[in-house]
């Protein structure tokens, strides 16, 4: 299963993929380092959600809840990548690649790790 998790989803999953499982509180304090607007009521929507997307389970603990990824990184990251290139560019990877190669600046080492994976694909 990949899962599609929006922006926001995706910082609350971050935090579970360095170190789980994590009670709410530890979630919130890990999102406040970064971002001291986080509120424990929107962690909580959030994490709510992400459980009804089958991302995130938990078991509770006494009166707490310890949430754990039920989905890799891996698995959101191909799931994204795929709605991206499907939204963005008709699912075709030939002109993402020429879009994001023409746009960018690249180092002479990017280039020729792009041509050692193209030629890999022959």
């Amino acid at each position: 299963m990949k899962p599609r998790i929006s922006e926001t989803e995706w910082e609350v999953m971050q935090v579970l993929w360095a170190k789980a499982p994590r009670p709410t509180g530890d979630i919130v304090a890990a999102l406040r380092t970064h971002d001291p607007t986080w509120h424990p009521k929107t962690v909580q929507t959030l994490l709510t959600r992400l459980v009804r997307k089958r991302a995130v389970g938990f078991k509770k603990e006494g009166r707490s809840h310890l949430y754990r990824p039920l989905v890799s990184e891996r698995q959101c990251v191909d799931a994204a990548s795929e709605s991206f290139l499907g939204r963005v560019f008709g699912g075709s990877l030939a002109p993402m690649v020429a879009y994001f190669v023409e746009r960018k600046k690249l180092t002479e080492a990017e280039i020729r790790e792009l041509q050692r994976i193209l030629n890999g694909k022959e």
